[in-house]
């Protein structure tokens, strides 16, 4: 599935926030290796750089025009096309940093596992994820795909990425390995300016594989179709503005 860059940019600020919250939350004072797995344009591998250093940071992506992006946005740093399901690092890393990106892996933890591996003792994993799957903008994409003429498009497939396992997998996956390791979920209420809004949103992200699905013919009528649910499934609220909330999982583990 290819990525855009600029759509996913139009929210640069509410898909940082994550970021900053997940970084301070690393137990390092410094590092010399640092990789920021899933960079895409590298508005989170700029977090990184402001708290390590340029030297010490790198970035990988598996999509070209993210990485296109990111290279214009710091040219002094390494960015690498890479495909997480089965990279690693040459030699052993201080910091695995990862923002949004291991929710596409079906089976990511066995690639957590692999990845704390490659930590340096007192090495730190570092993941944020969406945990978003039941809420309504999620929800919507589905009843919008099975309710107009595009509906055999979507026959037999299975669109939507499998809901991350529960917080209590990654203690079980890991008990023998770290050191310290913290699960938290945070929800994020994002005031939106309509239900267009968020829409432009979910076209950055979870709304790609349906848009790529439909046929070209059918495309304003289903995005006009998921609108207006979206529209019912998040009224506005006293300014006129509507609520998107936006669950969130973080892992935090310390190489012992």
């Amino acid at each position: 599935m290819a990525w855009s860059a600029d759509q996913y940019l139009k929210f640069e600020d509410e898909r940082t926030r994550p970021a900053r919250d997940l970084l301070a939350q690393v137990p390092l004072s410094d590092a010399d290796a640092v990789y920021d797995l899933g960079c895409g344009p590298a508005n989170s591998t700029e977090l990184l750089v402001e708290r390590f250093g340029s030297a010490a940071v790198s970035g990988l992506d598996s999509d070209p025009d993210m990485l296109e992006k990111a290279r214009l946005r710091l040219p002094g740093l390494s960015f690498t096309q890479a495909d997480l399901g089965d990279w690693q690092p040459e030699t052993p890393a201080d910091l695995l940093y990862a923002n949004a990106v291991f929710q596409w892996l079906p089976d990511h933890l066995t690639v957590l596992d692999r990845l704390m591996d490659s930590l340096k003792t007192g090495g730190v994993l570092a993941v944020q994820m969406p945990d978003n799957l039941n809420e309504p903008s999620h929800l919507m994409m589905e009843e919008s795909g099975a309710a107009g003429p595009w509906a055999p498009a979507f026959a037999g497939g299975r669109m939507r990425r499998a809901p991350p396992p529960p917080p209590s997998s990654y203690p079980d996956r890991r008990a023998p390995k770290p050191a310290r390791l913290d699960v938290w979920h945070t929800i994020y209420n994002h005031p939106m300016a309509d239900a267009e809004a968020i829409v432009e949103w979910v076209k950055g992200t979870g709304l790609r594989p349906y848009l790529d699905k439909v046929e070209p013919e059918n495309h304003d009528a289903f995005l006009a179709d998921y609108t207006a649910r979206i529209d019912k499934a998040y009224p506005p609220i006293a300014d006129g503005r509507r609520l998107l909330r936006f669950p969130r999982l973080f892992v935090v583990a310390v190489k012992a």
